[in-house]
């Protein structure tokens, strides 16, 4: 960046079939860069990243609008030397309007906006990082990961491994315009994020205390768990009703900060709606982690007994 607020924008194309390669086109000072053969996102901007000459990368997802300000946020957050990386959030005002869209990016700005100042992990979605360090550590892994999946997040692990700080910036935000549906959002969630991510923090022997999968956020899980294992056994006569009733008044009082995010957000009924799937969100994640840790023992146990 220098003083222009940004100094080049460069749009790679990772074979694109739906045409908007030519909508790109009419943009007057874009490059725009055509991949080969279909990479992901993470092979995508890494060769961003090559032709890149600024100090600064300025990651943006390609269903992501950044706010208005958001280049001033940018700069204006940088000038804390400190910083080799920022990682932003959605806004609060989704793209899609259906129930599960607007539910699933709020979820995403609440977790952002109650992260610690220093995070652990990058998000590409709307993320800078110095360029030097980014080649450095080798950019995004895109053999591991040739689909959208957990390419950031690792590649966050690595820049924290090199030193570098990473800042989280609620006020640099980003309008999320991808419509989530049950399908999308289950497959999504279990096979492109929970269990790879999953995998990847066991394999660095150490669970990442932040955002999503902070130990609030683990102890919010059991309770998800413990409640519906309960509600499995008052249905079979096993269990007081008053039982389910207290464990249903437990899981309400431990997630008092998100219901009045929703309400406020949205209202009582969307709120409502939002901390019940919320409890489904916890058993699905919980679901794929106790997967990938028995994927990961058995990977271990294996190489144990093949390398005598």
């Amino acid at each position: 960046m220098g003083n222009k607020e940004v100094d080049e924008i460069i749009v790679v194309d990772d074979c694109s079939t739906d045409g908007s390669l030519a909508k790109v086109a009419e943009f007057e000072g874009v490059r725009v860069v055509r991949m080969p053969s279909r990479g992901g996102p993470g092979a995508a901007r890494n060769e961003a990243a090559k032709i890149a000459a600024g100090k600064y990368l300025w990651f943006v997802d390609s269903d992501v609008v950044v706010a208005q300000d958001a280049a001033r946020v940018v700069r204006h957050s940088l000038a804390d030397a400190s910083s080799a990386a920022l990682i932003g959030s959605y806004d609060d005002r989704p793209g899609a309007d259906n129930w599960l869209s607007q539910y699933k990016n709020l979820v995403h700005h609440y977790y952002h906006h109650r992260a610690k100042t220093d995070a652990s992990t990058f998000w590409a979605g709307c993320g800078v990082v110095e360029r030097e360090l980014f080649v450095r550590v080798g950019g995004f892994d895109a053999a591991q990961y040739p689909y959208p999946s957990i390419e950031d997040i690792e590649l966050g692990y690595r820049l924290c491994e090199a030193g570098a700080r990473i800042r989280t910036v609620p006020t640099l935000q980003g309008k999320h315009l991808k419509e989530w549906r049950i399908v999308n959002l289950l497959h999504t969630e279990v096979f492109r994020r929970a269990i790879p991510w999953s995998l990847l923090m066991l394999r660095r022997a150490g669970l990442t205390d932040d955002l999503n999968v902070s130990r609030a956020e683990r102890l919010r899980a059991v309770a998800a768990a413990i409640t519906a294992a309960i509600l499995l056994l008052s249905l079979a006569g096993l269990v007081p009703v008053y039982v389910l009733a207290l464990c249903g008044i437990a899981v309400v009082v431990a997630n008092l900060d998100f219901i009045r995010f929703f309400m406020a957000k949205r209202g009582p009924w969307f709120a409502l709606k939002a901390v019940g799937f919320h409890q489904l969100y916890y058993l699905y994640s919980s679901g794929a982690f106790a997967y990938a840790t028995l994927v990961h023992h058995l990977t271990r146990l294996r190489r144990s007994v093949g390398g005598r």
